[in-house]
């Protein structure tokens, strides 16, 4: 069976033969050890298909992870000083408040619905301080501009529903920081919720399922997320706490969860095995639910991502790998 067929089950609550399983490998891992990254994945394609034999580093290489600068589509400046990471911006191009009601939404129109295209695609233009008096003070403006990046978003999202002939469609947008949101609950339902209401609203016209991932302490917004339309949440295990990703969405909301990402440089092979069972055991649930996310970045040992593989192959198949 496929991942998206087991993805799909997943979210639909149609029991799943074994949990849903996706690994991603950050670039720098593979600028890092590139052999050693191509025989690891050879030996689980289960998990990353044949991209050991057809992936190519320069080829791949998205805009924002090479080193340099890269200017977007919004105007947004990109630097980076660390091939293989993704960039940060640091050229914003809407720091004045009042240059809100000129900004023009971009012409392109190829369907590209980036990481952040919504709510940090706000923190983008306008930076972060700037951005959070926005929302502090709320003046006319705010709206404008997230007016702007929606009817853009909306734009854009009817090309790449055109161009995904699969049952999902996938969004990713940050909208925690490491303890809570950073506008807060209040003005997130406020000023973001309808936003995602309406581009999800969207996608399930056009008979998609809606994914989305999102970083950061998320959990007291995951119902408000699924009012929206999401049928499946990609949240951090760090960030959120399992006790209460267990609490708010086992049984109620399907999530595809994150690994611990800071864990993951300290971590020994008997010490990540022991993080993944904890986090089967407790969310598992026969009829779905319940997706593992693994991130790879260069500062995980070889040692640790063998055994993390190794135990991911073996709990997929909870709980008969219990017995």
């Amino acid at each position: 069976m496929s991942y998206t067929d087991l993805i799909v089950k997943a979210m639909t609550w149609q029991y799943p033969e074994t949990i849903p399983v996706s690994s991603w490998i950050v670039p720098a891992l593979w600028k890092k050890h590139p052999q050693e990254i191509r025989d690891i994945t050879a030996r689980y394609p289960q998990f990353y298909g044949d991209i050991s034999a057809r992936y190519d580093y320069d080829a791949s290489l998205p805009p924002t992870y090479r080193e340099g600068e890269f200017v977007d589509e919004w105007g947004c400046v990109w630097s980076n000083i660390q091939e293989g990471m993704e960039a940060i911006v640091t050229g914003h191009p809407v720091r004045a408040r009042e240059d809100i009601r000129a900004l023009e939404i971009p012409g392109d129109r190829t369907g590209r619905m980036p990481h952040g295209f919504m709510y940090l695609r706000l923190l983008d233009l306008r930076g972060f301080e700037e951005a959070m008096l926005d929302f502090a003070e709320e003046p006319p403006e705010l709206q404008i501009l997230i007016d702007k990046v929606l009817e853009y978003n909306m734009l854009q999202l009817d090309i790449a529903i055109a161009k995904n002939d699969g049952p999902v469609q996938y969004f990713g947008d940050d909208l925690g920081m490491q303890k809570g949101l950073a506008i807060g609950r209040d003005k997130w339902l406020k000023y973001l919720k309808p936003c995602f209401a309406a581009l999800y609203e969207k996608a399930h016209k056009a008979g998609k399922l809606v994914y989305m991932h999102t970083d950061g302490c998320i959990w007291e917004i995951m119902p408000d997320l699924q009012e929206t339309g999401v049928n499946m949440v990609n949240p951090q295990y760090r960030a959120n706490g399992l006790e209460n990703l267990v609490r708010v969405c086992k049984g109620k909301i399907p999530i595809h969860l994150d690994l611990d990402r800071q864990m993951l440089p300290f971590a020994t092979p008997a010490s990540i095995e022991a993080h993944i069972r904890e986090c089967v055991e407790a969310l598992y649930l026969p009829q779905g639910g319940l997706g593992i996310n693994l991130e790879l970045g260069k500062d995980v040992s070889l040692d640790v991502i063998e055994a993390a593989l190794a135990a991911l192959e073996k709990y997929r198949h909870y709980p008969d790998c219990a017995r």
